[in-house]
């Protein structure tokens, strides 16, 4: 075997590690890069929060002296407490279509979940819930968002062939927008907010939004507490989402319900696409990536991701989601928008899913957590 495993110990193999599906996907025009800042900031202590339950190591592979995969292992102890689930996850799984390389990595990051006394790894999965989770096994000829992984269609079979079955399954549509609100739709939404007292946040600007950072997050740890694998975000946590994303998204695409109290009942986010500048920049910011992201968050870009959304329990199934779809259509209408592409739904949640249907809808990419025990 060719195959050599080495630990990332230090900057420059983090470096590696980051750049590594740059390379392997060169010739992909689907493959969408990350921020490559972000991805370092993902794997420094003092730059993650998640670091204070979570431990990790990565893994680049050598084949003939080239670098030929990666991997990272996760042990999240917050999960192990919450679930009672003695697992390690991978994340950041990379390789050429090379059984000796897969293997090597997977055998690695087993090893080293075995060495801690766990009883299972499960994957793709990230730090907590705001990572990238979920392993593309369906739609691989559909171009890649920036919430999400895009990976070659030899991924899954080759962890099938080491014994990994399904844990769960998310899917992902492309929602077409329409010409116009339908007026039942704004009977509703007008019902709603009487009913319960709630209202749409008018901000002009994105800093309009940072006052209601802390409840949002709040609310969304209530909100998500019993899906698949979710782990409460601390304090910590919460600061720096606010701090690197809510005072940079567009006003148009963050709806945020409010109750009588000024609470936060529910919120949406969606931004315009970066796919195509991320393709063109290599996820880099400078010296002119920045330009190219510059471009695509202005006026003109026709389409949208939808990043991240919940609803109170209390207010769950009662309108106020509907309610927000339909403000976040109308914004979309405004500016154009032709289609949006939903983030990550779990398989299970029909709630959100039924909202698709007063759209014309997709359903066109899968995505998988596998899973092995290891015991």
């Amino acid at each position: 075997m060719n195959v050599t495993i080495k630990e990332v110990k230090s900057r420059s193999d983090l470096r590696k590690f980051i750049k590594f599906p740059l390379e392997l996907y060169a010739d992909c025009d689907k493959f969408v890069p990350p921020f490559m800042f972000d991805e370092f900031a993902t794997f420094i202590p003092q730059k993650n929060p998640a670091f204070e339950y979570c431990e990790s190591k990565q893994w680049l592979a050598y084949k003939d002296g080239k670098i030929a995969g990666r991997i990272a292992g996760i042990i999240n102890h917050k999960f192990i407490d919450r679930w009672g689930k003695k697992a390690a996850r991978f994340g950041w799984i990379d390789f050429i279509d090379d059984e000796e390389v897969s293997s090597a990595l997977i055998n690695t990051f087993t090893d080293w979940a075995k060495e801690h006394g766990l009883e299972y790894v499960h994957g793709p999965l990230g730090f907590t819930d705001m990572d990238y989770e979920g392993m593309l096994i369906e739609g691989f000829n559909e171009t890649g968002t920036l919430p999400t992984i895009y990976n070659y269609e030899y991924y899954p079979r080759h962890l099938e062939k080491y014994g990994f079955e399904k844990e769960a399954d998310w899917v992902e549509f492309e929602i077409k927008v329409p010409d116009k609100i339908p007026e039942k739709a704004e009977r509703i939404g007008e019902i709603v907010k009487q009913k319960f007292g709630i209202r749409i946040l008018e901000a002009k600007k994105s800093k309009d939004f940072v006052p209601y950072g802390r409840d949002l997050f709040g609310m969304l740890n209530n909100a998500y507490k019993d899906l698949f694998g979710f782990v409460e975000l601390s304090e910590k946590q919460i600061d720096k989402y606010i701090k690197q994303y809510i005072g940079f998204v567009v006003p148009d695409y963050l709806k945020l319900l409010l109750d009588k109290d000024n609470r936060v009942a529910g919120f949406v986010i969606a931004m315009p696409s970066l796919s195509k500048a991320l393709q063109k920049s290599k996820g880099k910011l400078f010296p002119f990536g920045f330009i190219h992201i510059l471009r695509a968050l202005k006026k003109g870009n026709r389409y949208l991701d939808m990043y991240l959304g919940a609803i109170r329990p209390d207010l769950q199934g009662k309108g106020a989601d509907a309610l927000l779809m339909t403000e976040l259509t109308r914004s979309a209408i405004k500016n154009g928008i032709i289609s949006a592409e939903t983030s990550i739904e779990l398989e299970t949640n029909v709630l959100v899913q039924s909202h698709w249907k007063y759209f014309e809808h997709r359903q066109h990419k899968r995505r998988r957590c596998f899973e092995k025990k290891i015991t």
